[in-house]
């Protein structure tokens, strides 16, 4: 009796720990069945991962993180990386850790790299595909998951900034001629979140239908903090609703904050958690 008793507990906990390690994982989704058109011949070429960064992405995915209590909001993740690898683990999975402790349902995306060498892909054709796959595939799935489709927003650090700049200004309109019913769907997110983005793809003009935009930089960073400025008056000519965090040090990369050195860096995400909150996006 006492040896199935123990049997019973032992297969208990093992269940539980594939549970809590599934969630830490997340569930990959990849963006079509049969690989990336045009390249579904390098679909099952394996991806190459080592500490910070990811690489050789031919299948691309989002990988999806659920709350305990989901609120309806979901945002797309876009890591950073120079185009070269992508930074998974501190631009992605701690993000997506944060939001899924305010309720949102947050997927990462692992795009293909435009800058890696003999690299077949391009920025603004089959990045920007990706992206927009990610957006109608996440909004194809928002009754499964319980999203709201008028509150999917998307979040790019560095130049996963540039990456989400490639669908906020310009992607409303589906695919021409769609045989895929996903492909039908929006890919322009609500609203976007900006952490130090590269200064590809920001448009001379904002328009009246820009998602709003919560902007965070350091103003030392050499590379990324001018966007953020540009956007910033951007958006204010526009008359586009805008929050920008311009903190005075902390260099480029400070993630989610736990690499940042001051105190103010530390602690920004609770800026984007108030932005949330204040402009009334955990409403139902």
């Amino acid at each position: 009796m006492k040896s199935k008793i123990k049997y019973f507990l032992n297969l208990y906990v093992l269940i539980i720990c594939n549970l809590v390690f599934s969630q830490q994982e997340g569930l990959k989704i990849s963006l079509w069945e049969k690989g990336a058109p045009g390249f579904e011949n390098l679909k099952n070429e394996p991806e190459q991962a080592q500490d910070w960064w990811v690489r050789n992405i031919h299948n691309p995915s989002i990988t999806a993180y659920f709350p305990e209590k989901p609120n309806g909001l979901a945002v797309l993740i876009c890591p950073g990386g120079g185009h070269e690898n992508l930074v998974f683990n501190s631009e992605g999975k701690d993000a997506a850790a944060f939001l899924n402790s305010i309720g949102i349902t947050a997927f990462v995306l692992k795009y293909r790299l435009a800058r890696t060498k003999d690299s077949p892909y391009k920025l603004e054709t089959h990045i920007k595909q990706d992206a927009e796959r990610a957006m109608r595939l996440i909004r194809s799935k928002a009754a499964e998951y319980k999203i709201d489709v008028n509150r999917i927003g998307a979040m790019g650090f560095s130049a996963g900034g540039e990456v989400v700049a490639l669908i906020a200004y310009n992607s409303k309109n589906s695919v021409k001629n769609a045989s895929d019913a996903i492909d039908k769907l929006d890919a322009q997110p609500n609203f976007q979140i900006l952490v130090y983005p590269g200064p590809l793809f920001i448009p001379k003009e904002i328009k009246a239908d820009a998602p709003p935009a919560f902007l965070v930089a350091a103003n030392d960073d050499s590379c990324c903090s001018g966007p953020i400025v540009e956007l910033l008056n951007g958006y204010r000519k526009a008359n586009v609703p805008v929050e920008m965090h311009l903190y005075s040090k902390g260099g480029h990369a400070f993630n989610m904050g736990k690499r940042a050195k001051t105190n103010s860096l530390k602690t920004w995400s609770q800026r984007l958690a108030d932005w949330f909150e204040d402009n009334n996006y955990f409403l139902k």
